[in-house]
């Protein structure tokens, strides 16, 4: 039986310092509903993943920025953990490949701190949006309308808190993203 995602190409974005269950669990749930899913990064090889501030597991990497092409993807997911999308928001081909998704109107998913790459990408300007709650101020500033919530959808931006919002994460992702939502 095909998933909701059969035919479906996901990029994840993230580099070392990601949260490893906020990239490790919508990875599998993307993969359970049929996806092929890449792990995009920087640089190539294995990214070091973190629970909380102790060091976790790494991840390999399947293709750098340098070669991965957003049109070859129908959806982005971006993981959080502080020092991820921190560093990504200071990788100028992070951001583009990022704005991307938006300029194309093709869904995302972020969680906890990945929202700070959509900041930097200039894109969350009248969106709703959640986030860990350390970034209320950052997304309000860039014209974003924050909200407390464990999952916030707006037209194919799929956003969550914590990785304690996994299962309602997950669950609004793989939705938006079989629906093909296209983001406004």
């Amino acid at each position: 039986m095909a998933g909701k995602l059969q035919g479906k190409k996901v990029a994840i974005l993230a580099t070392d310092g990601f949260e490893q269950s906020e990239l490790t669990e919508p990875k599998a749930a993307l993969e359970k509903e049929g996806a092929s899913v890449e792990v995009i990064a920087p640089h190539d090889g294995r990214i070091q993943g973190m629970r909380h501030h102790d060091k976790g597991d790494t991840v390999a990497v399947d293709r750098t920025l340098d070669a991965a092409k957003p049109e070859e993807f129908d959806a982005l997911m971006l993981p959080g953990g502080v020092a991820n999308p921190d560093a990504l928001r200071m990788e100028p081909k992070a951001v583009d490949f990022t704005r991307s998704f938006f300029l194309t109107k093709k869904p995302v998913a972020a969680i906890c701190h990945g929202p700070w790459t959509l900041v930097e990408a200039n894109v969350v300007q009248g969106k709703r949006m959640t986030s860990w709650p350390s970034l209320r101020t950052d997304i309000s500033n860039a014209g974003g309308h924050w909200e407390d919530a464990p999952v916030v959808v707006d037209h194919g931006l799929v956003t969550s808190r914590k990785p304690d919002d996994l299962p309602q994460f997950c669950a609004k992702m793989v939705e938006e993203f079989a629906e093909g939502v296209h983001i406004r």
